[in-house]
């Protein structure tokens, strides 16, 4: 959405609120972009990083660890000296 600065003065709140759910605002002076309203993005701590990292990690082990060894998997195929049935 393109908007003059002029116009933007009187409906600021109702920008504010649109760009902070994701649409692109524009502010034009003269018929020429001048800014773009954006939503800060906070960063993450090093406490938060930290602790999400950890998660996937043991969700990454978790499933690893899960199921058939792929060593044995095809066991199945095969009889107990070892030829395939």
């Amino acid at each position: 959405m393109q908007i003059s600065v002029s116009d933007a003065k009187a409906q600021l709140t109702e920008l504010v609120r649109r760009a902070e759910a994701g649409d692109e605002i524009i502010l034009t002076r003269h018929g020429h972009a001048a800014v773009r309203l954006v939503p800060v993005v906070t960063a993450v701590d090093r406490a938060s990083r930290r602790a999400l990292l950890e998660s996937v990690r043991a969700t990454a082990t978790n499933k690893a660890t899960a199921g058939p060894v792929a060593a044995r998997s095809q066991d199945f195929l095969y009889d107990e000296d070892g030829l395939p049935e």
